[in-house]
């Protein structure tokens, strides 16, 4: 069975809770939100040989300073979810969205999310304001998933403040996405929040964006800032190995080798990006990821037994 851990619904409700938070995708991230439904969704699917699509909402996070507003948009947005999820049960299931940084509020949705609507975990991005995962303002939050075993799939949001004239800040999908979701990783990794909430299923996009270069480079810089009493003492290896990584975005030629260098085969889940990513171009990279023999005996792990493992099930 393939499960699809990184691909995206945009119902009516997500689109107007953009609207009442006066967010514009534009602006936000560079690019319009791609037309969506579920038939072409299954249609996708079907093509591309996927059984099983765990959906979450795409960025931009939805949020603003009134936080009843921000609660009530995501609650309209996961009950909207869920009914895709009720209609076609055997192609989709989905993680909650939740309205940090309001911390009370996002545990009373997940809660709402996963005991009545049936969600399979919660989508979290990268930072939300400003405020990064591992932030200690989090913890309670954590601590929360941490005692239901969550899946937590993350996704980039564009930092709060980049330099917009470079072409990296002109489209966020460049490079501030995989930059923001190192930068939120290694934030994690210096809070230990992977050996401080264990129980949690992390799930890093993008084949682990920049982590396979800076996994490296951190542990012998945070060990230097730690002999300084700059930071504290960090086992960075014992943190990295706790996480799950999908291979949305461009796996191969080179991506998907640096991320087998420094993580385990049996941390490495599917992720195709649709609808973000074309059809197309999906099914072209799949095909060649398939036919690629050097990956002949890992393709069966990413598909099937990792993904179980991840989602639980």
């Amino acid at each position: 069975m393939t499960i699809d851990f990184h691909s995206h619904v945009i119902t009516s409700q997500y689109k107007c809770g953009l609207v009442s938070a006066a967010i514009d995708p534009l602006v936000a991230d560079g690019f319009a939100l791609p037309d969506w439904s579920a038939q072409a969704h299954i249609e996708f699917m079907l093509q591309a040989g996927i059984d099983h699509s765990i959906l979450s909402t795409p960025t931009p996070h939805i949020w603003c300073n009134d936080p009843p507003l921000t609660a009530q948009i995501h609650r309209q947005v996961n009950l909207s979810v869920a009914d895709v999820c009720a209609q076609y049960p055997d192609k989709f299931s989905f993680v909650a969205s939740v309205p940090l940084p309001y911390t009370d509020a996002a545990i009373d949705e997940y809660r709402y999310a996963t005991q009545q609507l049936g969600a399979a975990g919660v989508k979290l991005t990268t930072n939300v304001g400003g405020i990064y995962l591992g932030d200690p303002s989090l913890d309670d939050f954590m601590a929360e998933l941490d005692k239901d075993s969550a899946l937590v799939i993350i996704h980039p949001q564009r930092a709060p403040q980049y330099p917009d004239t470079p072409v990296t800040g002109t489209v966020a999908a460049i490079f501030e996405y995989p930059a923001d979701t190192t930068r939120a990783v290694l934030n994690m990794i210096a809070h230990k929040i992977m050996t401080r909430f264990p129980h949690i299923r992390f799930v890093v996009p993008h084949t682990g964006s920049f982590l396979p270069y800076m996994l490296q480079r951190f542990i012998g810089v945070s060990g230097i800032l730690a002999s300084m009493g700059m930071m504290e003492q960090v086992d960075v290896q014992k943190e990295f190995q706790n996480l799950y990584f999908d291979i949305a975005g461009d796996p191969e030629p080179v991506a998907l080798d640096m991320l087998l260098m420094v993580a385990s085969t049996d941390k490495i889940v599917y992720g195709s990006d649709f609808p973000h990513s074309p059809a197309k171009v999906i099914l072209s990279k799949k095909k060649h990821l398939d036919d690629n023999v050097k990956y002949a005996r890992l393709l069966g792990k990413i598909y099937g037994t990792n993904a179980t493992n991840c989602i639980g099930k």
